[in-house]
């Protein structure tokens, strides 16, 4: 064993015991931590805005603070965007993670130099974790590669700016940075292909141990490597021994890239975004991922019947219950206020408080008053993959077809590219719509009232998803395909 291994065990008991700590007192951290951030923005232009000083307790904190989006809060970021200080958060951000929206165009989150350490520690925690459950630490030893966008920065009114994975590639520990792959050079090559051979260059003759990366990417890297070798990655990078992965729900891509490697390993999914270090897998066992409540972040849930009313219900982590869709609402250290982030999570444990993402607030078909969401369709596939195990999935979108060209009922069009197709295709369909119906009522009696037809699969020509991507500018990096959507404008362009 190599001196990381050894020095992780010790470190990651200490990591894990300090955890305990706040998961025993989740409630109170969370509270404490509330009135900690409005008395550090007390003095900011937000907060003189919104009455902070007024803030006693959460009744009063629901009452100053209102629930928003990028757009709500972008007259307070342009100004920290142009350089003034105290706007949103003491002083002037660290870091700007530039994100692109739907509707906002580029978005500019603000990272501070409180909030910069949870975004590097949630990471490292969640492999220490690891350590302490499995007692597995050798993987330090080998080399690591971390498959992200561009760590290049400009700076923006002399505030660093640029994704949130180059952001967080400057703070890599140094005693991983020497065992990190792929080089600086090449992380910073823009264009995804060409930066992919040369990843493919720098790693296919090393020993590694841990690969880091959004599901479809990491399959994309491990297809151009089987094709450049003819072999599984197992006999390839016979060390691999752990897959650490977010961004989306990696079940319906679990089969292939599993065939890919050649031989079951473990894997930890982390909730990382812009605006914080959400959650991560602390549990081999357990389900769900443990929502880092003592990061920086005050959480707020709002059920997502609700979500669209006037004045929806808000609830602090003291008031959650399981079983229930909530929208993710974020209150941070960097300044973020009432922020909606647009994800919906669902609590599965609620001590320790564990969640799952079910889906995106607004990533929802709901064309004929069905309301599907992304965790609906995600298991729908899910079951008919394990009633059809030949199959191997590359990614999938639905989306609604309203008037059909073929005439008949509307439908929803699911959009498929298969690395393996099923046998019987349209048993596969049948699976899924069946299971559709099990999971979201609304959608069985639009069948039952022959408002609706059942799902129709269109299977998609290899590389599908890619080159729409590509078309895009969103090859590769942090970026996915929206799951569904109540319009056809991605199905189209598909």
């Amino acid at each position: 064993m190599g001196f990381r291994s050894i020095l992780a065990k010790p470190f990651a008991s200490f990591v894990v015991q300090n955890r305990q700590k706040w998961e025993k007192q989740a409630v109170e951290t969370q509270l404490i931590l509330m009135k900690s951030l409005v008395a550090d923005a007390s003095h900011t232009l937000f907060g003189k805005d919104h009455r902070f000083s007024d803030i006693s307790d959460y009744q009063s904190f629901k009452e100053a603070i209102p629930v928003q989006d990028y757009e709500n809060l972008k007259p307070y970021i342009e100004k920290v965007v142009a350089g003034e200080s105290d706007i949103l958060w003491k002083d002037k951000p660290l870091y700007f993670a530039k994100t692109s929206g739907t509707t906002s165009g580029v978005k500019y989150i603000p990272i501070s130099k409180e909030s910069i350490g949870f975004h590097i520690n949630g990471a490292r925690d969640a492999l220490l974790s690891y350590v302490h459950e499995t007692g597995n630490s050798q993987f330090l030893d080998k080399n690591l590669i971390f498959l992200s966008g561009s760590p290049e920065m400009i700076k923006k009114n002399g505030v660093f700016t640029g994704r949130l994975s180059g952001i967080v590639n400057h703070h890599v520990p140094g005693y991983l940075r020497s065992n990190q792959l792929p080089s600086y050079e090449t992380n910073c090559i823009e264009d995804w292909e060409t930066k992919l051979d040369k990843i493919i260059d720098e790693t296919i003759d090393k020993p590694m141990s841990l690969i880091s990366g959004i599901p479809p990417w990491v399959q994309m890297y491990f297809d151009r490597i089987q094709a450049r070798t003819g072999k599984k990655i197992k006999d390839v990078f016979p060390d691999f021994s752990l897959f650490v992965y977010g961004g989306v729900n990696f079940e319906p891509y679990r089969a292939k890239l599993f065939e890919s490697i050649g031989k079951k390993i473990d894997s930890i999914e982390t909730y990382p975004a812009s605006e914080g270090f959400i959650a991560y897998q602390d549990s081999q066992e357990a389900e769900g991922l443990l929502l880092l409540l003592n990061s920086g972040v005050f959480y707020e849930f709002i059920p997502v019947e609700d979500y669209f009313k006037e004045n929806p219900r808000r609830l602090h982590i003291g008031e959650v219950q399981l079983g229930v869709n909530y929208a993710v609402v974020m209150n941070t250290n960097a300044g973020l206020w009432g922020y909606s982030i647009g994800d919906t999570v669902k609590f599965v444990s609620l001590n320790p408080y564990r969640i799952i993402v079910s889906g995106r607030i607004k990533h929802f078909i709901s064309a004929f008053g069905e309301h599907v969401i992304g965790e609906e369709v995600e298991k729908a596939m899910q079951y008919a993959m394990q009633r059809h195990p030949e199959v191997e999935l590359v990614e999938f979108t639905v989306a609604p077809q309203v008037t059909p060209p073929e005439g008949g009922l509307p439908y929803h069009e699911w959009l498929v590219e298969f690395a393996k197709a099923p046998q019987d295709l349209s048993a596969f369909a049948q699976d899924i719509n069946q299971k559709l119906a099990e999971l979201n009522v609304y959608y069985d009696d639009l069948m039952t009232g022959n408002i609706l037809q059942p799902l129709k699969i269109r299977v998609l020509q290899k590389n599908a998803f890619i080159d729409y991507m590509k078309s895009q500018g969103k090859l590769g990096g942090q970026n996915k395909v929206p799951r569904l959507s109540n319009d056809r404008a991605i199905a189209d362009k598909i």
